[in-house]
């Protein structure tokens, strides 16, 4: 697969996950792109953890809704809020969140276990700027779901146990990648759908923890 289609090729899949109405947080990067490939008929409420239920799409410099100092998403980008949404202060925002009324956050990942442990905050000594909101909504949305390149310049990123410092614990449900889509289950992970460019045991050989495979194994496309 080409590293150009790889994102979107995530994102396009991730969007099979939602249905109408559903309220969803979309981390930075990657998830951003989901609401480009929503199915005919499926309408989210974006929720941003920042103040915003209903946010819309990033306006660019010249724009009429363009407030680049006072409404942003996570990553600090311009952001603009859609017909019908609203702001809301920082308290009843994440009440919303550890309420359990998002339906669903999608997550990128520095690193994800085969118990759905979850770390995407921080590389220790390098700079980063903090945990955000991601502890309360990998905690807090009835579904976690992480989206991600499968491996990091050739390296692992699913492990037995996550090295890294934890984001949050046994909280992750699947795991999209441009190889496959993984589902957390008691017994570890498995493999539920591959894309047909990669063999099973390309992932398995992409993946450094045991995997089980789905006997009904569909494809991605």
């Amino acid at each position: 697969m080409d590293k150009s289609e790889i994102k979107g090729f995530i994102a396009k899949r991730c969007a099979k996950e939602l249905k109408n109405g559903d309220v969803v947080n979309l981390g930075i990067g990657l998830p951003t792109m989901i609401p480009r490939y929503l199915p005919e008929g499926v309408e989210l409420v974006i929720h941003a953890e920042l103040g915003i239920v209903g946010a819309g799409a990033n306006p660019k410099e010249g724009d009429a809704n363009y407030m680049p100092y006072h409404v942003t998403d996570a990553g600090g980008a311009p952001a603009s809020v859609a017909f019908d949404g609203s702001f809301a202060d920082s308290a009843t925002n994440f009440g919303l969140i550890r309420g359990g009324h998002v339906d669903a956050c999608f997550l990128g990942a520095l690193e994800v276990d085969m118990e759905g442990n979850l770390a995407n905050w921080i590389i220790p000594g390098k700079k980063m700027p903090g945990m955000g909101g991601a502890m309360d909504l990998c905690t807090g949305a009835k579904k976690c779901i992480v989206c991600m390149e499968h491996t990091a310049k050739g390296n692992p990123k699913i492990f037995e146990k996550c090295r890294l410092p934890l984001t949050a614990a046994k909280c992750v449900n699947k795991i999209i990648t441009e190889m496959c889509v993984m589902e957390v289950t008691p017994e570890g992970l498995m493999i539920t759908e591959i894309n047909p460019e990669f063999t099973v045991e390309d992932v398995k050989a992409a993946t450094a923890c045991p995997v089980l495979v789905a006997e009904d194994l569909k494809s991605m496309i």
